[in-house]
Parts: structure tokens; C-alpha cells; sequence
């Protein structure tokens, strides 16, 4: 996970409502944007002591000189506060896939799907939960035209399973010269995260785990997206406050 000193207390509802919801005992690595303060991360510490938070500028200084032969993709990673989730998190991984979890998502029951995608050591696909709409920086026909296949639509980068081999530098660095990648500051690491996804294997989670903009929980997780954020209060935690995760 990647975290901020504006949305480190959601990250921690996130993770409490993942652990409870799910039993697992998965490891932990948080990465910190550069502006948690320090009593941020003792209180990340305190909830989570066998994780591993990731310092900025510890991370500048083993990621950036990592990138030196990829120079779009260390030039991206130098100026987009949100690369990190493409660089940082495949840089620091001790596994072969990971669970890419956005601070934005309550968990209310076990995940089975998800869960079974996880742990299935056969299941070699990239799966996220479907977005809205589908929301790149780049044009599918040109992608098509360049690199023979079409991004998965809908994609979206703030729950979902991926493999460490679908996050390939070079492929990466030459996606970073498609037209108009660069045009919006966050479309571009959900592009990237669907370019890879769709180059290596992907397919989407049910549709219990979509986004979606009305009221209600409609399964066992739901990604509170910006337009949403405040359903996250007013609905999600006041639905764990009423659960017994705090008892746990």
C-alpha cells in the first residue's frame, strides 16, 4: 500500500477491515509518500508492527538508480507521486504476486474470490476490481496499432492481484511513448498497471467487487472512490462500527 499524511488513518481502516474480514495474515509492506510525519508512522507501527513501512527517501535511493537504464520510466517515477505502486512496490516484493490495496477500500466479508485468486498458485492472471468507465491516458486503437493488443477496459488499479512479472521495466518504458499517456497525473499509473495487465493476463473480479457510485454496499468490499469519499464515513465505517471488527 501506498500512503500519504492524508489518507494514512483510511489505510489503517483498510487494513483492519481486510485482516478481520478475510482471517488472512498476509505480510504487510506500507510505502510512504514522503509526507507521513513521524507520529504517523509510530501509529502504523503500533497497529501493524510486523510490517514493513517503506521510507521515501530510502526508497528514492534504491528505486531511482534501479531505472537508470529505462529513462521514461525513471523520469516518471521522479515526477508522479503515485509511480511508486508501479516501481516501489515490484522493487520491495518478496513474493511472486502481491495484493494491490488502495487506502480507499473497506473490506465487509470475507473476499472469497479474490482470496481464491491469491492463494491459487495455478491462477496466472492479473484480477482487479472493475471500474465505472474506463479511465486511460491512451487511445486503444493506438495501443492496438503499436503493440498488437487492446487494453482490458474498465481496469481499475485500487484492489486486485498482480503479478510481479506482468510489471516489466521494458515494457513499461516503451508504453511511456504511447501519445498522451503523460495527460493526466493519476490516469497514467492506472493506464500502466491495464497496459501490463492486459499485455501479461488479466481478468476482472466479479461483480461484487465493482466500483460503483450510489449508496449501499452491493458485496464483500467497495473501493470509495474520489466521488464517493464520503460514503467511506457516512456508510462504511459506520457498517464495521456496528460489526464486531473493533472487538477484534
Amino acid at each position: 500500500m501506498l500512503t500519504s499524511s492524508d489518507d494514512w488513518l483510511n489505510l489503517l481502516w483498510a487494513l483492519k477491515s481486510f485482516y478481520w474480514a478475510s482471517g488472512r495474515q498476509y505480510a504487510l509492506c506500507i510505502h510512504d509518500d514522503g509526507s507521513l510525519e513521524d507520529d504517523h508512522r509510530a501509529t502504523l507501527q503500533e497497529h501493524f508492527p510486523d510490517a514493513s513501512l517503506i521510507e521515501r527517501e530510502a526508497a528514492d535511493a534504491r528505486v531511482i538508480p534501479s531505472l537508470d537504464e529505462y529513462p521514461k520510466a525513471k523520469a516518471f517515477r521522479q515526477e508522479n507521486h503515485l509511480a511508486p505502486k508501479l516501481f516501489d512496490f515490484r522493487a520491495y516484493l518478496e513474493s511472486d504476486r502481491m495484493l494491490l490495496l488502495d487506502s480507499d477500500v473497506l473490506f465487509f466479508d470475507e473476499p472469497t474470490e479474490l482470496l481464491r485468486r491469491i492463494e491459487d498458485p495455478t491462477y496466472q492472471k492479473n484480477s482487479v476490481n472493475r471500474d465505472m468507465d474506463t479511465a486511460y491516458t491512451v487511445d486503444p486503437v493506438d495501443v492496438h496499432a503499436q503493440f498488437g493488443f487492446e487494453p482490458v477496459p474498465q481496469f481499475n488499479s485500487g484492489l486486485g492481484l498482480i503479478h510481479r512479472d506482468s510489471l516489466r521495466l521494458d515494457w513499461i518504458e516503451v508504453f511511456l511513448e504511447l501519445p498522451d499517456i503523460r495527460s493526466h497525473f493519476w490516469r497514467i499509473e492506472q493506464t500502466l498497471f491495464a497496459l501490463c495487465s492486459s499485455r501479461y493476463g488479466v481478468e476482472l473480479l466479479p461483480e461484487s467487487y465493482d466500483v460503483h457510485l450510489g449508496k449501499g454496499i452491493r458485496g464483500p468490499v467497495r473501493h470509495y472512490v474520489g466521488a464517493v469519499r464520503h460514503l467511506m464515513y457516512d456508510e462504511g465505517i459506520r457498517r464495521l462500527v456496528g460489526s464486531n471488527m473493533l472487538q477484534r
